[in-house]
This record gives structure tokens, C-alpha cells and sequence, in this order.
């Protein structure tokens, strides 16, 4: 069987190809993350390039990436073509800098995990050096000797 980048999928071939449900599908579209068209007879119809919309969403969950997030980054794109090669570098640079700054705020972790991370707990050595009294504390809540460390410009404190 040729494949066609024109080629409309059914819900059942877009499952099959991604391994995503036929439930989540549809609560991406209702997101506005994936578009469909209809047919004639108003099955929901998916243009072959929403299989990379949904393969980055994939991604994006097992990182961890909010929905709002890849929302924001999938807005810049057109939603009545395919996009275009240059479409994805554009995206691939916005969304470039968000992962950076993930990737640093996991690395602060990772070397920090064993020491103070001046949440207040002072249940470490290091803690009383680093955070003695909780002083730390005045800065706000969480874990601040990380969140000092890793950018904010993207980043949600939860």
C-alpha cells in the first residue's frame, strides 16, 4: 500500500500508528491540539501530518511537559496545511529554550537531591551551613535553593 501525505486517516489508523486512544484523541481535539475534517457521512477524518502533532504530545507526556505548554508552542502553527519545514524549525526554536530550561531545573535536582535544597527541613549538615535558621525561608516557599537556580521564564511553581 502507497502512502500519501494527503491521505486522511480514520480514528482507527491513527490509533493504530500512534498507539494513542481513540478517547485521548478526542480530548486533544476538543484542546485544540489536533484538528480533524469530516466526511460525508461525519466520521472524524485526520490529515496524516496530525501524526506528529500527536507523536510530540506523546513525548511531551512522558517528559512531563504540560499540556498548556505544548498548546502554546502548537499555536504557531498552521492548522489548514501540513506544516512546512521551516513551520517546525520556527516551533522547534521556541519550544527549544522551554526545554532548556526544564533540562537545567533537572539537572539542579540531580546534583542537589542529596544536599540542601532549602526547603526548611534543616534535616541535613549541609542545611544548617546553607540554610541556617531557615533564612532561606524569607525568600518564599518550596525548595528555593533550586528554584534560584533554575530559570523561571517558562517554568510553573506548583
Amino acid at each position: 500500500m502507497q502512502v500519501n501525505p494527503d491521505d486522511l486517516l480514520t480514528i482507527g489508523d491513527v490509533v493504530r500508528r500512534t498507539g494513542v486512544s481513540a478517547s485521548a484523541l478526542h480530548f486533544y481535539e476538543r484542546k485544540g491540539l489536533i484538528f480533524t475534517e469530516r466526511s460525508a457521512t461525519n466520521q472524524r477524518l485526520y490529515p496524516r501530518h496530525m501524526l506528529r502533532r500527536v507523536s510530540l504530545l506523546i513525548m511531551a507526556k512522558r517528559l512531563g511537559i504540560p499540556l498548556g505548554d505544548v498548546a502554546a508552542v502548537f499555536s504557531t502553527l498552521p492548522t489548514d496545511r501540513a506544516p512546512s519545514h521551516r513551520d517546525w524549525q520556527r516551533l522547534s526554536l521556541a519550544w527549544k529554550a522551554q526545554l532548556e530550561d526544564r533540562r537545567r531545573a533537572i539537572e539542579a535536582l540531580e546534583h542537589e537531591l542529596t544536599g540542601c535544597i532549602g526547603c526548611g527541613c534543616l534535616s541535613m549538615k549541609a542545611c544548617l551551613l546553607l540554610n541556617p535558621d531557615d533564612s532561606l525561608g524569607e525568600q518564599g516557599p518550596g525548595p528555593v535553593r533550586l528554584q534560584n537556580t533554575t530559570p523561571t521564564r517558562h517554568s510553573r511553581r506548583t
